[in-house]
């Protein structure tokens, strides 16, 4: 399923489990039950009428990289970490760079929200859909968390 939002379109793919991934670009699949609920969830996002998500996922969530996937969703709405805080919240303060990984290779970005974690100095670092996508995101939910 092909997604339009405003930092561009999104592929949605999904198991009969849940969710597995959510691509920048990318060519539309067939849609399911599934698929309409999390591209819902996220209209609702990018909306400003969501602040959580609850579409099952199907991931893997084992090792660190696992772990640290799983963590970001417990950054809140709106306010962000750095890479070092995130590596800390995993029980393992020096794996800043496994950390940075983990981010890089987040399978649901937005769903889990990798956009939430910067360099130590506050700057952006990367973003798997581009850092003009990363600064609407956090730009976005700032607006939001403010309206609120």
């Amino acid at each position: 399923m092909l997604l339009e939002t405003p930092i561009g379109p999104l592929s949605l793919r999904a198991s009969s489990r849940g969710l597995t991934a959510i691509d920048f670009g990318g060519e539309a699949v067939p849609e399911t039950p599934l698929l309409l609920d999390a591209a819902t969830q996220l209209t609702e996002y990018f909306a400003g009428r969501r602040l959580l998500f609850d579409v099952p996922l199907d991931l893997p969530n084992a090792g660190f990289r696992g772990r640290a996937q799983a963590a970001l969703s417990d950054i809140p709405y709106g306010e962000t970490v750095s890479y070092a805080q995130l590596a800390a919240l995993c029980d393992n303060p020096r794996a800043v760079r496994a950390v940075g990984s983990a981010c890089a290779s987040n399978p649901v970005p937005i769903i889990r929200p990798c956009h939430r974690v910067l360099r130590s100095d506050g700057s952006l670092g990367g973003y798997r859909g581009g850092l003009e996508a990363k600064e609407w995101l956090l730009a976005h939910e700032k607006r939001i968390r403010g309206n609120l």
